[in-house]
């Protein structure tokens, strides 16, 4: 007779030689790569329509995803990329501007400081770091056995206490502050330690053979992160710096886009061709290194773009380039784009209106798909409304971990709509961006409510009511004909406005709508301080009323060092001196960034040359005056920088 023990031995030995293997062949949690292109616009792929730029990567995995053409970003990169990370739209976690680059804002404040007597309102200024008591998606992954790597373009904090590995991230490969490095091409001129600043890039950016463009060098860090964690589950940042200016480009590829035309007449420019077509390999690499590890069926794959197509920056009228000269150091990298565009913008959204920076479809509008084998059918196409937020409860709800209870998510998931098993009940769309243009939107269907809060030159109407599934273009404005449609849209912006707590633009005191803006004069930019400054006939005069005396001025946007030459005459003489803050730092030092000088008491002019130590680009200079024993006149102040040419004020035609 057989013993109880032996029959229980007998039962074990059974669960492991049947059941085990059953466990062991079950999937592993899927890995999750976000690949993610700046300024990458709706229309700059041939997989949205684009007859101009070549993208046979993307026509390749449009083939094997969801393609989304209803898809939105924030018209600016750093409130995308937050809205990612935290599932949350940017009126919430604060940063609704592109300010990732820039350093914190004292504590406390949340509008800017300047009150023009010519503008209604005051607005609220961008957050700069990604607030670490949010539990970002990084951190959740991690924390359910996720490895976790971000590469490549950050923007979410310039100093290291906000850096991608403060949010979750084990392996990181970035540089600070961004867009990204000095270089596209190596070197490219990141240092390994000190404080970031904008000449000052710091991250473990290091150095490839002379001549390896970012993007490549940024693939092959991502593809060595995949086969290092091939056999655990992974979630990649692979965040692109193409195709974000500067736009320093593969010439081969460039001169072959140079020889084509668009069958649309709409893009031309062949250096954003060559840009793409780097990216499009980028993603080739990527999708081949899945493959090769078998790695693509338990790999949920998202291609996307972090706002519209730039097309402002660096055309013929682009403002920003007036002085270029030999000393300013992208002046190859403008040469060479000059030579190559010409005098067109980066790209052309059309049939989107605008682009990067506003808040029509251009600006939001983008690419999106994705791909997850087995579980979304290859080559199928969604015109749901989704955008950012969506991102973070979305990849949560596929690789099944619980969505953290404590923290507020926007987003819904759209795993029901890519398993196409069922639809979003959602009901609209919101983009909060009050900066440039200010102005908020809100998609409801086929319709979007534009609201300004204040007319502008060139946008005066308050409200812009578009049927975007008639126009697409946002060409014939129907507010004034559907104004019951506007009050309903309008309620939800405010119903918006109040449950995400959004920081509105608030009446400015200082307003004053009967002021006509004054013609600007030869002294516009100089702000006199415990002094005053009047005109007479070819000077300016400076009559101290006050103890210290001096101009100030944040007029003198260069790149140090600086040379100053003034030229002053006074009875008395004296000593003064100038001071300077940079454009990354909040407050004057208590010490340095001072240089003396000194000139006799004479009649007639003279002139004083000072070496000005600036680190950086200047942001608010003060020149203090020897003017308290008798008045001062100043005929000229001229600043010349390492960089983009010069910065002057001449009063020798001035006039009483």
């Amino acid at each position: 007779m057989k013993s109880p023990l032996w029959k229980s031995m007998f039962c074990l030995v059974l669960f492991f030689c049947v059941l085990v293997p059953v466990f062991a062949d079950a999937p592993a949690r899927p890995n999750v790569v976000l690949f993610l292109v700046d300024d990458m616009g709706w229309m700059d792929s041939s997989v949205y329509g684009s007859q101009f730029y070549e993208t046979p990567q993307m026509e390749r995995l449009a083939k094997q995803s969801m393609r989304f053409t209803n898809a939105y970003a924030v018209p600016l990169c750093s409130p995308t990329r937050a809205s990612i990370l935290s599932g949350q739209y940017s009126s919430r976690h604060g940063i609704t501007s592109a300010a990732g680059h820039q350093p914190p804002l004292p504590e406390g404040r949340h509008y800017e400081t300047k009150r023009s007597p010519n503008k209604q309102f005051i607005y609220p200024a961008s957050k700069r770091y990604l607030d670490p008591k949010l539990i970002t998606l990084s951190e959740v992954l991690r924390d359910a056995g996720y490895r976790t790597g971000h590469f490549g373009k950050w923007h979410l904090g310039a100093m290291q206490q906000h850096w991608p590995d403060k949010q979750g991230f084990e392996t990181i490969w970035h540089c600070a502050p961004d867009p990204g490095p000095p270089n596209y091409f190596s070197p490219y001129g990141v240092h390994a330690e000190g404080r970031p600043t904008g000449r000052h890039k710091v991250g473990n950016i290091t150095d490839g053979p002379e001549g390896e463009h970012i993007t490549d060098r940024l693939t092959d860090e991502a593809l060595r992160f995949i086969e290092q964690h091939q056999k655990e589950p992974f979630y990649l940042n692979l965040w692109q710096y193409s195709v974000h200016g500067p736009w320093q480009h593969k010439a081969e590829y460039t001169a072959r886009y140079a020889k084509k035309k668009d069958p649309r007449g709409e893009q031309r420019n062949p250096v954003m061709g060559s840009m793409l077509q780097n990216v499009d390999e980028s993603l080739g690499r990527v999708l081949d290194k899945l493959d090769e590890l078998n790695l693509t069926d338990n790999t949920i794959f998202i291609f996307y773009s972090d706002n519209g197509g730039n097309t402002h920056s660096w055309r013929a009228d682009d403002p920003k380039l007036r002085n270029v000269t030999p000393k300013h150091p992208k002046y190859e990298t403008i040469k060479s784009y000059r030579k190559w565009a010409k005098g067109e913008a980066p790209t052309n959204n059309a049939p989107l209106r605008e682009g990067k920076g506003r808040i029509y479809e251009g600006g939001q509008r983008v690419p999106l798909m994705v791909r997850w084998p087995k579980h979304i059918k290859p080559g199928s196409i969604s015109d749901a409304i989704v955008g950012p937020i969506d991102l973070y409860p979305t990849i949560l709800d596929a690789v099944k971990v619980d969505k953290p209870k404590e923290q507020i998510l926007d987003g819904v998931s759209i795993l029901p709509v890519l398993l196409q098993q069922g639809t979003l009940k959602r009901e609209a769309y919101f983009t909060w961006f009050p900066h440039l243009i200010p102005a908020a939107s809100v998609r409801a269907g086929d319709y979007k409510l534009i609201r300004r809060w204040e007319p502008h030159p060139s946008y005066p109407d308050l409200y812009e009511l578009y049927n975007l599934k008639e126009d697409i273009g946002e060409s014939t404005n129907l507010a004034a004909k559907m104004p019951d449609k506007v009050k309903e849209l309008d309620a939800l912006i405010e119903e918006f406005t109040r449950e995400t707590n959004a920081l509105a633009p608030k009446p400015n005191p200082d307003f004053n709508p009967r002021r006509k803006t004054p013609r600007r004069g030869p002294s516009f930019g100089l702000v006199p301080k415990m002094c005053k400054l009047s005109l007479v006939k070819g000077a300016a005069r400076i009559e101290a009323d006050g103890r210290t005396p001096f101009l100030g001025t944040a007029q003198v946007k260069l790149t140090g060092p600086l040379t100053l030459k003034l030229r002053l005459r006074s009875k008395s003489g004296g000593a003064g001196k100038v001071q300077w803050k940079t454009a990354d730092q909040e407050t004057f030092p208590r010490t340095g960034q001072i240089v003396e000088y000194t000139f006799k008491g004479r009649e007639d002019w003279q002139d004083v040359e000072l070496k000005l130590p600036v680190e950086g680009k200047t942001g608010i200079v003060r020149l203090y005056l020897p003017a308290n024993e008798a008045p001062l006149e100043i005929q000229r102040i001229q600043f010349t920088g390492k960089g983009a040419g010069e910065k002057n004020w001449s009063f020798e035609g001035a006039q009483p």
